[in-house]
Parts: C-alpha cells; sequence; structure tokens
C-alpha cells in the first residue's frame, strides 16, 4: 500500500499476552483509525490463551496486520520485538487491553506536522467499559497546544505513558531508546529519556488513549503491596532520576524530585496497614534514598501524604499505619486545625508534638473555609 509524500506510515507495536477477552477490542480502535497510512505489529508474548489465534485472523483478513510469536519475556521485551518489524517513519504504541480513539492518530500526527517536534504526547482517559474520565492532572499537563522543551515545561516528565505518544522513528534511533527488559513499570525510564533528548516535543490537550480500568487483580498496577512491585518501582525511578541528573538542569531535577518521581507514592503508603516486614524496610530504604536530603514535606503529595511521607522517612511504622487506617476510615477529606503557627491537618491518631511541623502543615491553596 503507498501513500503520498506526506501521509508518513504510523507503525503501531502491540504487545500482547493473555488477554482474549479485550484484544479485538484494541485492534479493531486500531484498524479504526481516521489516518489512513497505518501498519499495526502484534507481538504475541507467548500468550496461554486465544491471543495469538485472535490476532492471526486480524492479519489474515486485514493487511495492515502483522503478528509476531515469540516465547513468553515480558511487555519491554515484546515492544522492543516489534520494533524490529516495523517499517513506518513514525512510532506509537498500544496495549492490548485499552482502546484508542479513532482520531488520535491524526491529532498526533497533526500537531507532529506543525511543530517539526522529536515525538508528540496527548491526554488520557480512563475507561471502565462504558464511562471516560479524563486524568485530572493529565489535563492540568496538557491543558495548551504547544511546542516545548523539558526545561520549559519539567512537570511533563510526570506524563510517563508509552502509549499517548507518536514518535519519528529517527528520533527513537538516534536517541537509542528502547524499553528496559525483565522489569515493571518500564513506560517512565524511556519516556524520560526522550523528554531530555528532544530537541522539541509537542503537546495536544485532546484525549488520545483509553486506559481500560481492570478489576481482576491482573494488572501491573494491581499489585503494589508485593515485594517484587515495589523493587522494580525502585530501579525503574533510580533509572529515570539518573537521566534527570545528568541532563543537567537544577530547575528540571527538582521538579523531577518533588513532583513527578514522588507523584505515585500515596498508592504504595496506602499498603502500609499489613505490609510484612521486608516490604516495610523497603519502602523505608527507597524513600530515604530518594527524599533523604529532601524531604517528603516539600514535595506535592497530598497533604496527609507528605505526613505520612515524613514519618516512613522516620521510620515510624506504627504511626504511618494508624494514618492510613485513619484516612481509609474517615473516606472523605482529613480535618483542618487553626493554630498560632498557621493551619495544619488534624489527625487525631498521633500526637502532633512529635511530627516536625512542616509534615503537618497545609499550604495556602489546601485550606478549606
Amino acid at each position: 500500500m503507498k501513500f503520498g509524500r506526506r501521509t508518513p506510515l504510523i507503525s503501531v507495536v502491540v504487545p500482547v499476552y493473555d488477554v482474549e477477552a479485550y484484544l479485538p477490542e484494541a485492534l479493531d480502535s486500531l484498524l479504526a483509525q481516521t489516518y489512513p497510512a497505518l501498519e499495526v505489529v502484534v507481538v504475541d508474548d507467548g500468550s496461554t490463551d486465544g491471543s495469538g489465534a485472535i490476532a492471526d485472523a486480524y492479519a489474515a483478513r486485514d493487511p495492515r496486520v502483522r503478528v509476531v510469536h515469540t516465547e513468553n519475556r515480558g511487555l519491554g521485551a515484546a515492544r522492543n520485538e516489534g520494533l524490529r518489524h516495523v517499517t513506518g517513519e513514525l512510532l506509537a504504541f498500544a496495549d492490548s487491553d485499552d482502546v484508542v480513539p479513532p482520531d488520535a492518530y491524526a491529532v498526533l500526527h497533526r500537531q507532529l506536522r506543525r511543530t517539526g517536534a522529536d515525538f508528540v504526547t496527548g491526554s488520557v482517559a480512563r475507561w471502565d467499559g462504558t464511562t471516560l474520565t479524563e486524568l485530572p492532572w493529565m489535563r492540568r499537563l496538557h491543558k495548551h497546544r504547544a511546542a516545548e522543551v523539558v526545561e520549559g515545561h519539567p512537570e511533563l516528565l510526570g506524563d510517563v505513558f508509552a502509549w499517548n505518544k507518536l514518535f519519528r522513528r529517527a528520533f527513537w534511533e538516534n536517541a537509542g531508546l528502547s524499553w528496559p527488559e525483565g522489569i515493571r513499570y518500564e513506560d517512565q525510564p524511556t519516556t524520560t529519556a526522550a523528554y531530555v533528548r528532544a530537541r522539541l516535543f509537542g503537546v495536544v490537550p485532546d484525549v488520545v488513549y483509553h486506559w481500560r480500568v481492570r478489576y481482576d487483580g491482573s494488572s501491573i498496577t494491581q499489585q503494589r503491596s508485593s515485594l517484587d512491585d515495589l523493587r522494580d518501582r525502585w530501579t525503574t525511578k533510580r533509572m529515570s532520576l539518573a537521566t534527570v541528573t545528568g541532563f543537567g538542569s537544577d530547575k528540571v531535577t527538582r521538579v523531577f524530585v518533588d513532583r513527578v518521581l514522588a507523584g505515585d507514592l500515596h498508592r504504595y503508603f496506602i499498603e502500609i496497614p499489613g505490609c510484612s516486614d521486608e516490604w516495610w524496610d523497603l519502602l523505608v530504604a527507597g524513600v530515604r534514598e530518594f527524599w533523604g536530603s529532601r524531604s517528603l514535606v516539600h514535595s506535592g503529595l497530598p497533604p496527609v501524604h507528605r505526613l505520612t511521607g515524613w514519618l516512613v522517612q522516620m521510620g515510624r511504622r506504627e504511626d504511618a499505619t494508624a494514618v492510613m487506617e485513619y484516612v481509609a476510615r474517615l473516606g472523605g477529606p482529613v480535618p483542618q486545625v487553626r493554630t498560632p503557627a498557621g493551619p495544619r491537618l488534624d489527625v487525631p491518631v498521633i500526637d502532633p508534638a512529635s511530627v516536625d511541623p512542616a509534615a503537618l502543615a497545609l499550604r495556602d491553596f489546601e485550606v478549606r473555609a
């Protein structure tokens, strides 16, 4: 199939592993793209269900689909294998249990062409099969249609996803990008490197990806209470931070540590009650490694999680557990109190006199009337 010079081929790499219930919807969404020049490279990563056969059936009836069958090696390896088979000038990635809205690649390509950027990124909505909810923080990061450099918009490093972006293949290869293998959370090290190595990257406010909510416990992001998960998370944070510090901008590093690197810690803090001793020790070690010299009280976390982060750093397991259990029981906003020193959190399960005032303090925009 041939296209005009102004219509470069987009190669979409789709890693697949045991997703027979979701794969048809994912592939249908890709083949329904309004962007005309598309190839879909499906990598069947040793699936034990009918996923490989489903992919083969799509390839048999649509020449835009090609399938590569491999032994099971994990998501990063499957994506890298797919990259060895692409032929397009432009690259995209889609997970096999999600959906890409029809105009996504047309929108991303339009901004890529307009700006001359090395890649373009768009917003994301969570999808439960019926309802779409745009992630508020993604909406904020993608507020304007723009062309950026990382020093001008370092918070965008928090958009770590692989699948809401369109890359120039020449940039990808010249920048030496690939996905880490044998580890979870492989998106962040690679996307971080893309941001800091790009001459320019584009931003669009459009939702270009529908990220499926899965409730069956099989999603990687639903396994945070495991030691392997936490080890991998610290490893990918370490890799990403090394890339950012190597870039050499104090501003970018500060924003990255405070607002990006700390961004998902609250999801781990809620696992503190009932966690194993080994998991707790690993959590403490990681918090001290990354924020020991610059406490999480300076981070962009919500107030109660800044407090919890401080308690973790101090090794106060019982108090951190009590705070997280209290928040779970509360089911709503944590109370606040005004004091002569200023407004602060009011958490009755710990003695405020035993806590650094900065760990309880509220910022002006956090104070409720």
